[in-house]
């Protein structure tokens, strides 16, 4: 028991000394080890631009022409003449149809009895002037008669309209000049004020109806430029009315665009549109990669000296590459635009730049050193 407790003892001394063997020398100067710090990291900056930045939403909208009238009679009756069909172009004031409103005659018989009462009148008036001037007509007979006169005159006017409206029932005329979209009257069929005879479109392109909520409605105006596309094909539109009441029906307001060079676009087809919806022009912008939140703030680092500076800003428009900055920064300012987890407040960096001027010196000297050193060799 006593030699091996020995031979243990021995054999754990001559490992100590192996050891020892090992570090003594690095710790008394042989290859003595530096310790390096850890370098700054390198990061990119780029100054703030002046830029615009818009946001576009992508909406439907209804082809319609760029004028369109629904035409109705103004009395009842049976369609007696159709002159014109479906696809048909026509011109302002052309006949369309001729309905027999049982009335036309019956005014026009009116108005000429009252023309006849009036002309009546005026003889006699005409023939008692004569005797008034005498003196053998009272002041008071010769007034009475003026009256009369004036009423028949009254009552003539009146029927001439009343014949002249009947006749606009009866003659239904085209009261825009453009193609018929549609006809739904045949003769003999019996209409009315609330039957749609016909749909007339006027001439000069197509237009697009959409409908939009209140945050793109506020983003346009009459005059702005929208996209159309109908099958692969793009149109140029031009925004005309732009309503301030919502719809009762959608919840939604809406809107109307002149489609000039639409004219192949087919009325009442569906297209696609890109609306500009919102738009910042001219504002200081920065990479949106470069803005940062915390607790929903958004701040940007910039740099300065050699270190980081943490600033709060206030962000407005944003789009997929840039955002807008409304306050805390200046166009001056150095913003950094690279991410790493050693981005603080204060934090020592080094620029891109700088680092590869630092590197390139580095790789100088070292090649300057390994010269000299095996010169040095030779000499020896």
């Amino acid at each position: 028991m006593t030699k091996k407790k020995i031979f243990i003892i021995a054999g754990a001394v001559v490992v100590t000394a192996a050891l020892a063997g090992l570090i003594l020398p690095k710790v008394l100067g042989g290859n003595k080890e530096e310790f390096v710090a850890d370098a700054p990291p390198v990061v990119t900056v780029e100054n703030p631009q002046i830029r615009s930045i818009e946001l576009a939403s992508e909406l439907i909208g209804t082809i319609e022409p760029s004028s369109i009238v629904h035409i109705t009679p103004l009395g009842a009756g049976e369609v007696t003449t159709v002159n014109v069909q479906t696809g048909d172009m026509v011109s302002a004031g052309q006949l369309l149809c001729v309905i027999d409103t049982k009335q036309v005659e019956s005014s026009r018989i009116m108005a000429e009895t009252a023309r006849i009462t009036y002309e009546d009148a005026k003889k006699n008036l005409d023939r008692m002037s004569v005797l008034y001037g005498a003196g053998d007509v009272a002041e008071a007979d010769y007034q009475s008669l003026k009256d009369q006169v004036e009423m028949a005159r009254l009552q003539y006017e009146n029927a001439k309209i009343a014949y002249n409206i009947q006749m606009e029932s009866s003659q239904v005329t085209a009261p825009i000049g453009g193609k018929v979209e549609s006809f739904n009257i045949s003769i003999h069929d019996m209409v009315s004020p609330q039957t749609v005879l016909c749909v007339i479109s006027g001439e000069g392109g197509k237009a697009v109806t959409f409908y939009a909520s209140e945050r793109i409605v506020n983003g346009l105006k009459a005059g702005d430029s929208i996209n159309v596309e109908k099958n692969g094909t793009g149109y140029e539109a031009a925004i005309t009315e732009v309503s301030t009441m919502v719809d009762q029906a959608s919840g939604l307001f809406k809107v109307k665009a002149s489609v000039p060079e639409g004219d192949n676009l087919a009325t009442g087809t569906s297209v696609k549109l890109s609306v500009i919806s919102q738009k910042a022009e001219n504002v200081l912008t920065v990479p949106v990669e470069s803005v940062y939140y915390e607790g929903g703030d958004p701040f940007i680092y910039t740099y300065a000296d050699g270190s980081l500076k943490r600033n709060a800003v206030t962000v407005g428009l944003a789009d997929n590459d840039y955002a807008e900055i409304q306050a805390g920064i200046t166009a001056e300012d150095q913003v950094i635009t690279t991410w790493t987890s050693e981005l603080h407040d204060g934090s020592k960096v080094t620029l891109a730049g700088e680092a590869t001027e630092e590197s390139q010196a580095a790789g100088s000297t070292a090649e300057t050193g390994e010269t000299e050193a095996e010169t040095s060799g030779s000499g020896q």
